[in-house]
């Protein structure tokens, strides 16, 4: 296999962002001795945090714009998996012959051991850590990365050798790299397949074509592991070269006493106890780490029980169909704090689950909150609806209406421009104030 080495070449790395990977990919290619320049749309006060981790490092900053002469002249361009293919700067480049590589799809270029992907609509980063745990069952050294941590996956190439595995949750957008270098994992896994990304995605076929790359350059020897119950599953196994393994919800014995809620908990956990029997991990060793995995954090992600009230955080429910999920997870009374912006999605189904099972519910301001108010008023939704403009304003309304016994959930269905920097930054600011509680 070709060694990576980047001494000496010139690179923009398009988007330093701040959730650590594009931080991560720029220390380690100037530490690996390539000309690095650096752009972002994000000002300097925007990205200062990040901006503070690399001050000591060789490399050209250029922020609030991107110029036309950092995407010439140079031997790669590393997009940021937010960043359009159809961006002018990536058009720019490739009409200029620059290589356009992507974080993941790089790494895999190089890496010599077995990679399992992940991707889907719903249920990923669940899925990607319980896979993790249940891998290092195997005696092997396992490497988790990807879209479910906060950290580059490309650096990996200096540390993973032939006997190890590599477990990588995939987006859409990152799985746009994977297309463009013919590239698939060794073991996909797509947990499912919803209506998502429709703000950047024109048609539900783009978004499902992006998907596809996880599977499409497989060979006879590789493995795809799709939902029984997911009806786009069929057409992936119809398109698949490689082996299909099925996975189901009804897949776990009820015997088991998972501590993660819902059924679409079940669904994730059966698609990683299939890659687990791929490695000949035996059952009982499976159960044992499936009984005791209690989850991902900011997805129905319980911060605290106080004076008999349940606070969940499941802020990366940025769709509909994810913040219907949650709600049918639970048993009790439920107060919603839910709105936000559109991602071009339907709410209708969701108006319908609130009237079912919600006793009250709090929305933030933003376009999928009106779209989701209409639904509401047309199918008369009659218990206590408040609008706020902020995180400490949701909680001085939910005190008049929590009482003991209620689930307080964040689950938005939506998501976070405007009110909060990322849907993480609400998550943190949700348990913010669960903790000032008294």
């Amino acid at each position: 296999m070709e060694i990576f080495n980047v001494r000496n070449k010139k690179i923009t790395v398009m988007g330093l962002g701040l959730l650590g990977r594009g931080l991560g990919d720029v220390k380690f290619l100037a530490r690996e001795g390539a000309e690095v320049t650096v752009t972002d749309l994000k000002s300097p006060r925007q990205l200062a945090k990040s901006l503070a981790k690399i001050k000591k490092l060789p490399v050209e900053l250029v922020l609030g714009k991107h110029r036309k002469k950092d995407f010439k002249d140079k031997d790669f361009i590393l997009k940021a998996a937010g960043v359009p293919l159809k961006s002018p700067y990536i058009k720019y480049a490739k009409e200029n012959k620059v290589a356009i590589k992507m974080d993941d799809s790089w790494f895999a270029q190089y890496c010599s051991c077995p990679i399992i992907g992940i991707t889907g609509t719903r249920g990923k980063t669940t899925t990607t850590l319980l896979i993790n745990e249940l891998l290092k069952l195997t005696k092997k050294k396992v490497y988790l990365s990807g879209n479910a941590v906060a950290s580059a996956t490309l650096p990996l190439i200096k540390k993973v050798k032939k006997d190890d595995l590599v477990v990588l949750e995939l987006s859409s957008w990152q799985l746009q790299g994977w297309a463009e270098e013919k590239l698939s994992p060794h073991i996909a896994v797509i947990t499912n397949i919803f209506r998502d990304h429709l703000n950047y995605y024109k048609t539900m076929e783009a978004y499902i074509n992006d998907k596809k790359a996880i599977y499409k350059c497989q060979s006879a020897d590789d493995y795809l592991i799709l939902n029984k119950d997911n009806p786009y599953s069929k057409i992936f196994a119809k398109e698949a070269r490689s082996k299909i393994i099925w996975f189901s919800d009804k897949d776990i014995p009820e015997s088991w006493n998972l501590k993660i809620l819902g059924r679409h908990n079940l669904a994730n956990a059966a698609a990683a106890i299939k890659v687990a029997e791929l490695f000949r991990i035996k059952n009982q060793e499976i159960r044992k780490i499936v009984e005791n995995f209690v989850g991902a954090p900011n997805r129905l992600e319980l911060v605290r029980e106080f004076k008999g009230i349940k606070y969940y955080n499941d802020t990366t429910a940025t769709t509909p169909d994810a913040t219907i999920a949650a709600l049918k997870s639970f048993n009790r009374p439920v107060v919603l704090l839910a709105g936000g912006t559109d991602k071009n999605l339907e709410f209708r189904k969701l108006a319908e689950e609130i009237k079912k099972r919600v006793k009250a519910l709090i929305l933030f301001e933003g376009t999928a909150t009106s779209k989701l108010a209409k639904e509401l008023i047309k199918i008369k939704f009659s218990r206590p609806l408040i609008y706020v403009d902020s995180m400490p304003e949701a909680f001085r309304q939910a005190k008049y209406i929590l009482d003991k016994g209620d689930i307080f959930l964040l689950s938005p269905g939506a998501a976070s421009f405007g009110l909060f920097v990322n849907e993480f930054d609400r998550g943190q600011q949700f348990k913010k104030q669960v903790f000032k509680i008294k």
